[in-house]
């Protein structure tokens, strides 16, 4: 049975017998020349699944031809054969992608057993790039959901920033789908079979966000136990998405601000700089504006990021195509979940269409799962669909709600909408949101008298300094 074709490029014709036989009695059909020269034919005129080099050739070393081979796409697993085992070779010869060398002379089982290593590496990265292809035509524009005007516009920004290294920032509610955007801009570029890597910035503890970013060095800080790498590393070549961007804590933006201008990173506690050859694509569901109108988001890393925006219309907003998003999610439940629904009643549609998906589209798509699993028979009536009452607007005027109210309803909107909604760090964001306005209203009321200030507040003078510094409030010392 043929297991894959073989090339041995060998000067010394014993070699060249003795190798070619041992290997046609593995099933390998296998073509042996003599000089480079010959080989570079070989190559252009045949797709070889394993080559063995020689690196003492007549005309051409094999090292040079393992880098012309490289050069020229070829995807072969590339050995190579020498007579001297220098630190040099084996240096030269992994670093221009050969997948092993082996040293003369050399034991017929050893390199019958390399060479069958060479075919599996080979396969299984061809497997794998078929699999990325796939998953590819998953992510092309053409197979996001929706025929609306909102729509068309991201799809046209989409494919005009696909094939650039322009940053992209993905502006929408949670639940709109940015992070499908992310991937569809990222499969669609230049960029798709290098890694997309994911980082829920406000699902990590504001401590350990920066050591996932740049990574960190063994002993750097506490827990520290090893070294790690960063996703920055992790990204190399291909995109960072750096989800919920807004929620990101104001001493780390200015180190991130530093790697997009500089495209360069240090891992937390080490002095070696990285060069950082990824795309960064970033999403929010905050007002970044105003966010920096407040003081908790850089201006310059703001512009950093909005090189490209991609707004991506609410679900209420896009109406239309909500029959669409409809049919899709039933079809993908009955793929995953084994359900049979064949089709929604014409009531039950209109339900939905009255609906105003506070979730967006990933609240939609958890209706329809639940109605698929929990309906008695294969059509989905409005009783199979359990939506949140609408009685009016979901907030009060904020004028009648006490401070507690305003928090709580605001905190069980949030809750709503996200789905993080085990942030780790929520407590000290939601005191921090507090705390800022307070103290900020306070100096105000003071004009800007510290110790009057902090009578009013009831806390230490020296306690009001360190929270000014810092949650970075700009006091005024103002004449009265």
């Amino acid at each position: 049975m043929n297991q894959g074709k073989v090339l041995f490029v060998e000067d010394e014709e014993s070699h060249r017998r003795v190798l070619k036989k041992a290997l046609e009695d593995e099933g390998y059909w296998v073509q042996t020349v003599e000089t480079g020269a010959l080989a570079q034919t070989a190559l252009t005129e045949s797709d070889f699944d394993v080559c063995l080099f020689d690196i003492n050739l007549p005309d051409i070393d094999g090292l040079t031809l393992l880098k012309q081979a490289k050069e020229s796409g070829k995807d072969a697993s590339i050995i190579i054969v020498t007579g001297r085992n220098t630190m040099r070779n084996a240096i030269e010869a992994m670093k221009n992608g050969a997948f092993d060398y082996v040293t003369k002379p050399w034991d017929l089982e050893e390199i019958s057993l390399l060479v069958r290593r060479a075919f599996e590496s080979r396969k299984l990265l061809r497997d794998f790039r078929e699999l990325k292809k796939e998953v590819r035509k998953s992510y092309e524009p053409g197979n996001m959901i929706g025929s609306s005007p909102a729509m068309q516009k991201v799809y046209k920004v989409i494919g005009q920033v696909a094939n650039t290294d322009a940053t992209v920032l993905i502006l929408g509610e949670s639940g709109t789908g940015k992070e499908l955007v992310a991937k569809t801009v990222h499969y669609s570029s230049q960029r798709w079979d290098k890694p997309f890597t994911v980082v829920h910035c406000a699902a990590i503890p504001r401590e350990l966000l920066e050591s996932e970013l740049f990574g960190h060095e063994k002993g750097s800080f506490t827990g520290a136990l090893e070294r790690r790498i960063g996703k920055f590393e992790l990204a190399e070549e291909g995109t960072l998405f750096l989800d919920e961007v807004g929620d990101i804590p104001l001493e780390l933006q200015t180190k991130l601000l530093r790697v997009l201008q500089e495209r360069e990173f240090s891992r937390v506690g080490g002095r070696e700089v990285f060069k950082a050859n990824v795309r960064i694509l970033a999403a929010t569901n905050q007002d970044l504006e105003r966010a920096v109108k407040e003081k908790r988001f850089r201006e310059d890393l703001y512009f950093r990021l909005k090189v490209i925006p991609i707004h991506l219309p609410p679900l209420r907003e896009r109406r239309g195509d909500l029959p669409l998003l409809v049919s899709h999610f039933i079809d993908k439940t009955n793929r995953e979940m084994g359900t049979q629904v064949s089709g929604i009643s014409p009531e039950a549609l209109a339900l939905l269409e009255d609906y105003s998906w506070p979730g967006n589209v990933r609240e939609l798509e958890n209706a329809l799962i639940r109605a698929a699993v929990l309906s008695p028979g294969p059509i989905l009536f409005p009783k199979d669909f359990a939506l949140q009452a609408q009685t009016g607007p979901t907030l009060p005027e904020v004028d009648s709600l006490s401070l507690e109210e305003i928090i709580h309803r605001k905190l069980e909107d949030y809750f709503q909408r996200t789905k993080d909604v085990d942030v780790d760090n929520i407590y000290s964001l939601v005191i921090e949101r507090v705390e800022r306005p307070l103290i900020e209203l306070t100096l105000k009321k003071t004009r800007g008298n510290q110790i009057r200030a902090a009578q009013m507040l009831g806390i230490n003078r020296n306690t009001l300094r360190k929270k000014i510094v810092d949650l970075r409030i700009n006091v005024k010392k103002e004449p009265g």
